[in-house]
């Protein structure tokens, strides 16, 4: 059995698209699966905007996600001689020919013939006239066996194609001499030996016409199989301007990229009622047997629940590197690790969706000053709380030893203390002044991590605002 070669094959021309990466993923997995190889190409050919920025940015995001290639990355424009090569061979043969059309003409040409009930197709108007390279400004059109079938059986999409008729005579070189993407594809897959061509379902339509220009080249075309798009949770196509759609705005959200992976194997494509692969996983179990033909909505609130849970089995170690750079974000300084930073993170693994949100909620440890929000402040620092406050504030004060047991305890005597007072009515106030928000790990837990020292300076303020605040009446 000849080796599979599979490709993801990128225009870098801004940002890494989701879809671009599931489709790389369903690439490389298949590829790995069956020990074949996974070839990296980009197609720079559009030069007003491709930037080696951009392709960096690809290749950033495929190593963020643990994806690897054996080959490559190949540039598109650095085959332009045999791009080239290969049309003139096409023309060589008559399998292809010159076209001195005027675009007005074919525009008015098309109308006319779409008026009439056609399919406004090419009309083949210089087809036939056997020009050569002095002809002037022209283009190259592949000349189409009206009499053939353009079909193939799709891995996901099943019988497909059309009649050569229903298609025109299309354009595989411009009249700046550059080729089109129809033409480059299909000469980069079969100088690289493409053997499985798994791309997105948008590409479905533009098949006939490679498939006859593998034929007029004499050559076997790879198989093919069209995943379906990702699309938004109410089914309408993703929009770059209102969805989150690149993967690099993902990662610097904070999401995990065992997550992202996880996430983006499960858009349109099951195996089972299986919601949780690891990238090993993913590799035994993928197949195109089990990828959709409908489009893959995006739950965002399945990618939350994901990342949460490889918060979770992430090791202290593993999760602070991870977290690091967001932790000293938020802190504004480079935050050092230490037992109190552990201590919060643990406490913050099931309270969080994403990196971002863990260190934002870590703001009351890694910060001295904390901000108190205005509502959270009205709701809960209210003069009804300034006596248990102050006991609770003077017992934590004369504590030996800053456990949570004598947390508890103290506490407890406090709200003994003032009529049996629930425990809500003063653990609540209590947080806003440590934490500055109305959520936070358990009580007892975060004052652990604040410090004795802190919390004392931070009761002491909110107690300050509670007087001002009754003074004012």
């Amino acid at each position: 059995m000849a080796t599979i070669r599979t490709r993801f094959a990128p225009s870098p021309t801004g940002f890494l698209h989701i879809g671009g990466a599931r489709t790389a993923l369903f690439n490389w997995a298949l590829t790995r699966r069956l020990g074949g190889e996974f070839v990296l190409r980009i197609e720079d050919t559009d030069l007003e905007r491709s930037t080696r920025a951009s392709e960096e940015a690809v290749l950033d995001g495929l190593r963020w996600l643990g994806i690897d290639w054996d080959e490559g990355p190949h540039r598109q424009t650095e085959r332009a001689d045999r791009h080239a090569e290969i049309v003139e061979a096409l023309l060589d043969s008559g399998a292809a020919y010159r076209c001195v059309c005027a675009k007005e003409d074919l525009e008015a040409r098309r109308e006319a013939d779409v008026a009439n009930g056609g399919k406004g197709i090419y009309d083949g108007c210089c087809r036939d006239l056997a020009l050569g390279p002095d002809c002037g400004t022209h283009v190259v059109r592949l000349r189409i066996d009206h009499d053939s079938s353009l079909r193939w059986d799709d891995l996901v999409f099943g019988p497909s194609g059309q009649h050569a008729s229903e298609i025109g005579d299309g354009i595989i070189r411009r009249s700046d001499g550059s080729p089109l993407y129809h033409l480059a594809v299909v000469a980069d897959d079969l100088d690289m030996g493409i053997t499985h061509v798994v791309r997105g379902a948008d590409h479905h339509s533009n098949t006939p016409f490679q498939l006859a220009l593998y034929s007029a080249l004499g050559a076997t075309p790879p198989i093919f199989a069209h995943v379906p798009l990702i699309v938004a949770e109410s089914g309408r196509k993703l929009s770059k301007r209102k969805d989150p759609v690149s993967l690099q705005q993902f990662k610097a959200d904070g999401y995990l990229p065992e997550a992202m992976l996880n996430w983006l194997a499960r858009l349109g494509w099951s195996h089972g009622d299986q919601e949780l692969f690891s990238a090993a996983e993913i590799v035994d179990h993928f197949d195109l047997e089990h990828v959709g033909r409908s489009g893959a909505q995006a739950d965002l609130g399945k990618l939350d629940w994901l990342c949460q849970h490889y918060l979770k089995e992430r090791s202290a170690d593993s999760l602070f590197e991870a977290v690091s750079p967001f932790l000293d974000s938020v802190a504004g300084r480079p935050v050092a690790r230490d037992e109190s930073i552990d201590q919060t993170l643990d406490l913050l693994r099931e309270r969080s969706n994403q990196l971002v949100e863990m260190a934002q909620k870590a703001s009351f440890v890694l910060n001295d000053e904390i901000e108190i929000e205005a509502g959270a402040a009205k709701k809960h620092l209210r003069p009804v709380v300034l006596d248990p406050l102050e006991s609770l504030a003077e017992t934590l004060g004369a504590l030996g030893d800053w456990t949570i047991e004598n947390l508890e305890r103290a506490f407890e005597e406090t709200c003994k203390a003032h009529g049996d007072l629930k425990l809500g009515k003063l653990a609540q106030p209590v947080r806003v002044a440590v934490t500055g928000t109305g959520a936070s790990p358990g009580i007892y837990e975060t004052l652990e991590v604040v410090g004795q020292d802190r919390t004392l300076g931070r009761l002491q303020r909110a107690l300050a605002f509670i007087r001002a605040r009754a003074a004012e009446g």
